[in-house]
């Protein structure tokens, strides 16, 4: 057997474990959602079978550029937030923590049937030369146009009951990153506070 062989096979096993990790972190997160289980449940079925939130990738080359990235992320946000609100704000529920935390991309997924993401085609060019295509992934540019946070909304709320904080969260999760969020400065609740920060340390920490 030769060597490329052994190493291929051995990336292979390694991409399996990672993502049996990610689902076993992932169930455990859902199951700490018990107030409105039953909202949730149904939510997640959704999700799950009807968009592309399993195997979206987190962007299109930047953090977890890569299939099942969003999922990867969005677990890596939640537990980053539960670790942190355990230290400095125990009032603030598990529950609370683990629904604005997976769901804050989850407008990355786009629509039923018609995701954000696209695999990347190489151009005729790069094609002759053998080059893969610049970047992983391409923004759909036939999906209407909406911010990830208020296509999160948006795909959330016939499913499942936000409160008025888990609306402010997922809202403004990147903080004042983005121009449209000025408006919300010095105006965030704890809440937003916890995900902003856990979704940064995400972002450029672990996921570096």
């Amino acid at each position: 057997m030769k060597g490329g062989t052994i190493c291929n096979m051995d990336n292979n096993n390694n991409n399996v474990r990672e993502e049996k990790n990610v689902m076993e972190r992932y169930n455990k997160l859902k199951s700490m959602v018990v107030e409105r289980k039953e909202q949730f449940d149904r939510l997640m079925d959704f999700i799950e079978n009807e968009t592309s939130w399993l195997t979206s990738p987190a962007s299109t080359k930047y953090h977890l550029s890569k299939e099942s990235g969003l999922l990867e992320h969005s677990v890596n946000v939640a537990e980053t937030m539960l670790k942190i609100k355990g230290a400095i704000a125990p009032e603030i529920t598990d529950e609370s923590c683990v629904i604005v935390a997976l769901l804050h991309d989850l407008g990355k997924v786009g629509m039923p049937g018609n995701p954000q993401y696209l695999v990347n085609e190489p151009s005729e060019k790069q094609k002759i030369y053998g080059y893969r295509p610049d970047y992983p992934y391409r923004f759909n540019t036939e999906l209407t146009y909406l911010s990830v946070p208020i296509r999160s909304i948006y795909l959330a709320l016939p499913y499942i009951n936000l409160t008025e904080e888990e609306v402010q969260a997922i809202a403004y999760h990147d903080g004042q990153y983005v121009e449209d969020n000025r408006s919300s400065a010095t105006h965030e609740k704890p809440l937003t506070l916890l995900l902003q920060y856990a979704d940064s340390w995400s972002g450029f920490v672990i996921e570096k």
